[in-house]
């Protein structure tokens, strides 16, 4: 469901902890996506994704942003974690309470070498709920 892109939902947070270890990790959190019954009551599913996921990550350096619309809608709730400079993640069937697993998809993909997240100790949300790995710009760079 895509809105205006002025909406209230397009919000960035900067929950700032001790460090820099989540410096350049973003979890992006559909706002606008409903439950498993399309119900349009609000708050929708995905702002209360948004807001669990700002409650698990008290405390830490992780950039939670809820936008509009990440058009997955046929796997409901859905987020992305992007890192600067390295693969992205979108994930869907996610549920209004699978924040603090976010939050951990987050901090593995902060602390990776290789800038992918890595398979072994990624929750099963996260796991299951792959839609799609994006590349970095840069890679494509050269592919032209």
């Amino acid at each position: 469901m895509e809105r205006n892109s002025s909406s209230s939902a397009e919000t960035a947070d900067v929950l700032s902890g001790h460090g820099d270890a989540f410096d350049g990790v973003t979890v992006i959190v559909c706002a606008s996506c409903r439950d498993e019954t399309g119900s349009d009551a609000h708050p929708r599913a995905g702002e209360l994704l948004a807001d669990d996921t700002r409650r698990a990550a008290s405390g830490e350096d992780i950039r939670i942003r809820a936008v509009d619309c990440l058009g997955n809608c046929k796997r409901r709730l859905s987020a992305a974690i992007l890192r600067d400079g390295c693969w992205s993640y979108v994930f869907g069937d996610l549920t209004a309470t699978s924040g603090a697993d976010l939050v951990t998809g987050a901090r593995l993909f902060a602390t990776s070498t290789d800038g992918l997240i890595p398979w072994r100790g990624r929750p099963d949300c996260l796991k299951r709920g792959l839609v799609a790995r994006i590349p970095p710009l840069d890679l494509l760079k050269d592919l032209t």
